[in-house]
């Protein structure tokens, strides 16, 4: 992999777990000459990381909409910083500049990020990997959520398996270089007309 985007929060409450998770992530990215793709802010999650790759030597890649840039929230000292029309261009170029998907700590934004990418995986649109850095515990819930969407059979097995998660950054980008997409695109079928 030489570029991953990375989800993550525009807010930071201060906890050292996730700061140490973030320090860690940017070790990881850097020791491997991965470049960083995020939403191109300077403020919490998004601005910590980015400084930390920067910090450390790596690159930075940032896409913003003009609206976020015409607020003041933009990254001025990466790598690049690319600005596109809307929030749909800016999800569309992250894409097409990764090889890959790390979702960290966030709110709807993360979410919304997460799972769109997730859902283009799973209809096959790419073959990229997708991982949850499960920040203390954080994303427990959610990946319960997903288990429950496999009981309730909404969700196959197969396609639950395209969810990678782990605490550790490093361990996470290791399970991600391993990633062989392989969904179950069948996933439209009416169970009892089959």
């Amino acid at each position: 992999m030489k570029a991953i985007s990375v989800f993550c929060g525009s807010n930071f409450d201060g906890n050292p777990v996730l700061l140490k998770a973030v320090n860690d992530l940017a070790d990881a990215m850097v020791e491997k000459e991965i470049s960083l793709v995020f939403g191109g802010g300077r403020v919490g999650v998004m601005g910590l990381i980015a400084d930390a790759v920067l910090k450390r030597g790596g690159k930075a890649i940032g896409v913003i909409p003009q609206f976020l840039m015409d607020k003041e929230v933009g990254h001025t000292g990466l790598t690049e910083l690319i600005i596109t029309e809307n929030m749909h261009q800016r999800k569309q170029k992250m894409a097409d500049l990764s090889d890959g998907v790390i979702t960290m700590p966030g709110g709807f934004g993360t979410m919304e990020e997460f799972f769109e990418v997730l859902t283009w995986l799973q209809l096959g649109i790419h073959g990229n990997p997708i991982g949850l850095l499960n920040v203390d515990g954080f994303y427990d819930p959610l990946l319960l959520q997903i288990d429950l969407m496999v009981e309730k059979k909404f969700l196959k097995p197969l396609n639950r398996e395209l969810v990678l998660s782990d605490h550790d950054p490093k361990t996470l980008i290791e399970r991600m270089e391993k990633f062989d997409s392989k969904p179950d695109e069948v996933w439209f079928r009416d169970r009892n007309l089959t």
